[in-house]
């Protein structure tokens, strides 16, 4: 398991008359009773011209309201088919229409049910190269075509979606500015270290470009308890969140199980207020959205617990990581066994990055509280973790948990 460190309308009044005539009372008469002759349907006129505007109005709003309905639920369907969490940047780009050529494009792709790499087979087949990876910057809004070959490959696409000719082509913006542009903040630190296309960017899915960039973590603390099976029990993690900038007043957290088996049954956060809990059964991972109860001045601190308890899964778990994008002050590492399943042989060790072989190898110590622990000290970016065996051993119980 891993874990790191969101119509009125005003008619014009109407005037007539005028100043009497001295040629007599007859004459009086009669232009007033002209004016009422004469004016009359034309107020009317206008007030049943108003009442037709409004009604168009309001009918055009019910139109409107029932697009927007419409395309949010149609968002919804869409994340629940890729198992990515649906955003309020999802929901207002799905209701506004922004978003247009990475929409369309994912939208195509969902329709004919094809993946990156069945259209890619497709694309070569006709003699046109494009990576796996840069078509999902393309659905993701990181790049667009603009190189020739790159725009000859959007019109053969339009041909193995089934889309009209022109249908993506004429949806692309103005050519950006050329070469590699890095992420900025948050979302370049965190791509160092998780890489494209990483579970947390899926489960993040809008809001991993701007993931926690008000904050950063200075102390955290995770307490990992193993059940009697050896499978994951429940975790608890606090952390010291530091403002980078005023108004913050939030932090999201990714879980992310290695057994699909493992799902989150109960979550309590006792220092803060948890505002979203989503767990992304396709993706092995939880969301949590956690506020502060007030907007931070640039620099303050405030302190985020939560613990998540968890069924149990199908498989041991053998290791627990975190990464972290940021140097922690101080990071402290803490994995409790339950007495009947005691791991034969511990050790700490460091990813340079997701994926990447583990370095800094080193043998820690069962304690009598039958747990082991990892303080680290100017913590650098990268993966942490501890392992652990079942296997036969000199110190351990000699019996595999299962």
């Amino acid at each position: 398991m891993s874990s790191d460190a969101d119509t009125g309308v005003t008619l014009p009044e109407a005037t007539g008359g005028g100043a009497s005539d001295s040629t007599g009372p007859d004459t009086t008469e009669a232009r007033v009773t002209e004016v009422q002759v004469t004016e009359a349907p034309v107020v009317e006129a206008r007030a049943t011209e108003a009442r037709v505007v409004q009604a168009r109005a309001t009918e055009a709003r019910v139109v409107q309201a029932r697009a927007t309905e419409a395309q949010v639920t149609e968002a919804h369907s869409t994340a629940a088919r890729t198992g990515e969490a649906i955003t309020t940047s999802a929901l207002h780009a799905a209701a506004t229409g922004a978003d247009t050529f990475p929409r369309a494009l994912r939208e195509a792709l969902n329709r004919r049910g094809l993946s990156l790499e069945r259209v890619s087979d497709r694309l070569r087949v006709r003699g046109i190269t494009i990576s796996q990876a840069t078509l999902s910057s393309w659905q993701r809004g990181r790049s667009q075509p603009e190189r020739a070959r790159s725009l000859r490959a959007v019109e053969v696409l339009e041909e193995i979606l089934e889309l009209p000719a022109g249908a993506l082509r004429s949806l692309l913006g103005p050519r950006r500015p050329r070469g590699r542009i890095t992420p900025p903040g948050a979302e370049g630190a965190a791509l160092q270290i998780l890489g494209e296309d990483s579970v947390v960017e899926k489960a993040l899915g809008a809001r991993f470009r701007h993931f926690n960039q008000e904050t950063s973590s200075l102390m955290v603390h995770d307490i990992v308890r193993m059940g009697e099976s050896g499978t994951l029990s429940a975790i608890s993690t606090t952390n010291v969140l530091r403002a980078s900038r005023a108004g913050a007043d939030r932090a999201i957290f990714v879980l992310s199980f290695d057994d699909e088996a493992a799902e989150p049954v109960d979550i309590r956060v006792s220092c803060g207020r948890l505002a979203e809990a989503t767990y992304l059964k396709g993706l092995k991972s939880l969301v949590l959205e956690i506020h502060f109860g007030r907007e931070l001045a640039k620099l303050d601190t405030t302190v985020v617990s939560y613990a998540v308890e968890v069924s149990p899964s199908e498989t041991p778990a053998t290791h627990y990581e975190r990464w972290s994008r940021t140097n922690l002050h101080e990071y402290l590492q803490q994995v409790f066994f339950h007495p009947g399943a005691l791991p034969s042989d511990c050790h700490r060790y460091v990813r340079e990055k997701v994926g990447a072989p583990p370095r800094a190898r080193r043998r820690i110590p069962l304690s009598e509280s039958h747990d082991v622990h990892v303080l680290t000290s100017r913590c650098k970016p990268g993966v942490h973790g501890v392992a652990w065996d079942y296997g036969t051993g000199t110190s351990g119980t000699g019996d595999r948990p299962g």
